[in-house]
């Protein structure tokens, strides 16, 4: 376990520190999805419909624009 944070804090980019900073970026990004559902369309499909929309497309640009974020620092 200290192996793996001593990478993550070091920026060692390898299969497990990648697919943990993806989970990490799918995480936030239903979250900040949710969050921006109920703001944007709350009063108008109710607050837990525009939620769950929300998260489902957050992560819809997150996800992709992490992965090509970690392979270009892979690449550099």
């Amino acid at each position: 376990m200290e192996g793996i944070l001593n990478q993550l804090a070091t920026g060692q980019l390898g299969v497990l520190t990648i697919a943990i900073w993806t989970f990490l970026a799918f995480l936030l990004a239903m979250g900040g999805g949710a969050v921006a559902g109920m703001r944007l369309a709350g009063k108008d499909l109710g607050n837990e419909l525009a939620a769950l929309m929300g998260a489902m497309f957050g992560p819809t640009g997150a996800v992709p624009g992490i992965l090509l974020a970690l392979i270009i620092l892979a690449l550099v």
